[in-house]
């Protein structure tokens, strides 16, 4: 969000950044450039989104979504109105679909297009995890908020005016539902230039590497499936290879963890830094959706990576060329081993990498799509 809107602002566009500020994501405005702050007027609300066992079993009753739900407050609604009272705009973008609750206010107090920003297809995220849960007495429930969700999320395209979906894939999964909005694929960018990879000359041994915030289920299910399945594996062809886990709220009990060869921290000061200082990006996700961004990022940075599948969804890739993909442990184990005694292939597949980013995933060439999409939108 935050490289979308630079990039609309170094386009000449005027921007107005309301967000709200959570438990889990508060906003630190002192953290932000200045330039930054002045250009966008940032601002935020702060909204209670901790999970509240009475709400859920109400919104189970009255079949609202609480994954939804939790996200509306009286407070935004109202800053929303005044805002909208004192300035005209030209459009309306909803950062993902919790933020949709806020549709009928948009509606009454302005009369510009609205645009979702469809960061991941929702329900697929639920319903993978839905499957994947093995508390038989909460998989159940998993699975009816999946389909609810699903539910939600496909009415929500006849509410919008127009959506910005991340990927190819969830362009295609909303135009299957049979909408007529209209739909454009804007995936996420970055400025190459900020992404400047180091000597790629190895030194040392190789470190592979995964970095990811923790509190979010995808993450940690893949890592523990990354240690418990792959990383056996490895050590057997190659017992010196490295494993470096990074991440915001890494669990206590995977800080605790001891395996030869891994290396677990728990939040990282800078993360960028912390990749250029590392060779290979693991990416163990299998109910995610949407796009990657840290990948984009890695690749940004000439990094190999490699991924499950639904890892690497949403990204235009070239199995082999620019990225390496794994559909199960044993394809996994044996692509780290690969890249761990060929360091010439790793460095071919970062250089590619860096070129896919470098020509699909600017920022400037995104901005442009947009921009050209909200003018569609506006002219009809």
């Amino acid at each position: 969000m935050h490289n979308l809107t630079r990039g609309l602002v170094a386009a000449g566009h005027e921007v107005k950044v309301l967000c709200i500020s959570t438990p889990k994501n508060s906003l630190k405005e002192a953290e932000l450039p200045k330039e930054y702050v002045e250009s966008t007027r940032i601002e935020s609300i702060f909204v209670d989104t901790s999970i509240n066992i009475v709400d859920a079993f109400t919104d189970l009753i009255t079949a609202d979504n609480y994954n939804i739900s939790r996200f509306f407050s009286p407070d935004m609604d109202i800053r929303l109105i005044r805002l909208l009272s004192e300035e005209k705009f030209d459009v309306v973008q909803l950062e993902s679909l919790f933020m949709t609750p806020y549709i009928p206010t948009l509606r009454r107090y302005s009369d510009a297009p609205i645009v979702l920003r469809s960061h991941n297809l929702e329900h697929v995220i639920q319903d993978r995890i839905a499957t994947g849960e093995k508390n038989i007495l909460k998989r159940p429930y998993r699975k009816f908020l999946a389909k609810q969700l699903q539910e939600y999320e496909m009415a929500v395209l006849d509410r919008v005016d127009g959506v910005a979906a991340i990927s190819p894939s969830d362009a295609e999964h909303f135009i299957e539902h049979g909408t007529r909005t209209p739909i454009a694929t804007i995936p996420f960018g970055v400025a190459p230039e900020e992404y400047v990879p180091l000597d790629q000359e190895r030194k040392g041994k190789t470190t592979f590497f995964h970095l990811g915030s923790m509190d979010w289920l995808p993450n940690e299910e893949g890592v523990l499936w990354l240690l418990e399945n792959v990383w056996p594996k490895v050590l057997k062809k190659r017992p010196n290879a490295r494993l470096h886990l990074a991440g915001n709220k890494m669990p206590a009990e995977l800080l605790k963890h001891e395996q030869p060869g891994v290396t677990i921290k728990g939040r990282v000061k800078d993360a960028l830094a912390y990749m250029r200082s590392r060779h290979v990006m693991v990416v163990p996700l299998f109910s995610a959706g949407g796009m990657r961004v840290k990948i984009i990022e890695g690749m940004a940075l000439g990094k190999a990576v490699i991924a499950t599948p639904i890892g690497a969804e949403g990204i235009e890739h070239t199995e082999g060329l620019n990225i390496l993909i794994a559909r199960n442990a044993t394809e996994f184990a044996a692509h780290i081993v690969a890249l761990d005694e060929d360091p010439e292939y790793m460095l071919m597949l970062g250089n590619e990498a860096r070129k896919l980013v470098e020509n699909s995933y600017s920022d400037q060439r995104i901005v442009g799509d947009l921009v050209a999409f909200y003018q569609r939108l506006r002219s009809t």
